[in-house]
């Protein structure tokens, strides 16, 4: 009997061992399989977050490349209303604002007025008043041929330079031997125009009751007859042309010098500002065309306020003496219903002056000084007017994306650059994430 349970013992064990030999080999299968579902589901999560980061990497491109485009669109649209602005303020500086400028000049001429017209408020009554028995169009007259004036002193200065090849315009690197021949040529224009400046003044402050229709060409020939009236006669009291040519170069070539000087300064001082104001801002690129014309124009408008401000009295001065002789007759605005002569006896520069401090005080020099007050309200009211608009408009085109959607794509892009992915498509994801981070914003 023990014999016999020795004998199974030992097949026990044997069967024990063939078990244990045949199990050895199942082990590493099992574990193969494993390891090979194993990768396979990482290589398929891998190649689905590389799929969706190429997805997102396209859709950012796509966003990138509208964004330029649109970026594009709005500069020509800003180059646009540049010159819409621009535009915009020559009409207000040599149409729009001629009404004031015919107040300004009947009030300058008329020696014998009661009201001089100092402040804004007192010339509205004779405004009403003129409108009423005259027209709106009362305020228009002279408009032609003040603008024909001046086209001829542009025609002149451009036939000078041409023969000459002095230059028209002064800039910040000007020579000084070329600022001296600019100087000398805008004095040979000013000497030229002078007797077609006195034509458009007269036509501009008589009325239009009391003188006859004229045509804007008049100014041409009127002009011509003044330019070669060289001597006075005994029963004219009309200056000669050498008497009127003197006082107004002198007269002109400073207020033009004096104006170049406030618009340098002016100028410098906005767009150090506007310097200023983008530094502040982190130096961020942005385009400054609009705003660096508008600070060219209220550059331009204020060295034209100051020079018209200190010149005002020289300019009383000269217009007297210019009108003198010519039988003028002007609307009264005192009351503005009655019209008046223009009846002077002037010598010259300095007995208009004495006369004028005598007989009617330092305020006579500063007559119709409200006119050009309300002149330069109206202009710069005309001017945030357009720029309101302008900036209106540019906003209505402007396509650019929001900045809350950018921020978003920039934080998407930090939270998935963490994911591991191939190198190429990792350089790829920072290269987008750089542009958007630092073009974007």
């Amino acid at each position: 009997m023990e014999g016999l349970r020795l004998k199974i013992d030992w097949e026990d064990d044997e069967d024990l061992k063939e078990e244990n030999t045949t199990c050895k080999p199942r082990k590493p299968l099992v574990n193969s399989i494993d390891c090979r579902e194993k990768s396979i589901v990482e290589n398929i999560n891998a190649d689905q977050d590389a799929i969706s980061k190429i997805q997102y990497l396209s859709l950012e491109h796509a966003m990138l490349d509208k964004y330029i485009e649109n970026q594009e669109q709005d500069t020509t649209l800003r180059k646009y209303l540049v010159v819409g602005v621009h535009w915009v303020s020559l009409l207000t500086q040599n149409v729009l604002s001629h009404p004031f400028v015919v107040l300004r000049w009947q009030c300058q001429v008329h020696n014998a007025s009661k009201h001089y017209h100092l402040q804004p408020f007192s010339l509205l009554p004779s405004i009403v008043h003129l409108h009423r028995r005259q027209g709106l169009g009362t305020l228009w007259k002279g408009v032609g041929s003040c603008l024909l004036v001046r086209g001829m002193s542009c025609a002149i200065d451009d036939c000078i330079s041409k023969l000459t090849s002095w230059p028209k315009k002064v800039e910040g690197r000007t020579s000084l031997k070329r600022f001296g021949q600019h100087v000398f040529l805008k004095c040979i224009s000013i000497s030229l125009i002078v007797p077609f400046h006195v034509a458009a003044l007269v036509k501009t402050v008589q009325s239009d009751i009391a003188s006859e229709k004229t045509g804007v060409l008049d100014v041409m020939r009127e002009g011509g007859l003044r330019l070669f009236h060289w001597s006075s006669t005994k029963n004219s009291q009309m200056l000669p042309a050498w008497a009127l040519i003197g006082p107004s170069v002198s007269i002109g070539i400073t207020k033009y010098l004096f104006n170049l000087l406030i618009h340098g300064v002016s100028t410098r001082m906005m767009r150090r500002r506007l310097t200023f104001f983008q530094e502040n801002r982190g130096g961020k690129f942005c385009d400054n065309t609009l705003e660096h014309q508008n600070a060219e124009i209220y550059a331009g408008l204020i060295a034209m306020l100051t020079t018209e401000v200190i010149f005002f009295p020289f300019e009383t001065i000269l217009h007297r003496l210019q009108l003198q002789g010519t039988r003028t007759i002007i609307d009264n605005l005192d009351n503005g219903y009655a019209v008046v002569p223009i009846l002077t006896n002037y010598r010259g520069v300095f007995d208009c002056y004495r006369a004028t401090i005598i007989t009617e005080g330092v305020g006579g020099l500063y007559k119709g000084f409200g006119a050009m007050v309300l002149q330069f309200v109206a202009h710069v009211a005309i001017i945030k007017l357009a720029k309101w608009m302008v900036n209106q408009i540019a906003e209505g085109m402007s396509h650019r994306p929001p900045s809350r959607k950018l921020k978003y794509l920039d934080c998407v892009s930090s939270n998935k650059s963490s994911t591991t992915l191939s190198p190429s498509v990792s350089s790829t994801e920072m290269e987008v994430n750089s542009v958007g981070k630092y073009s974007l914003d």
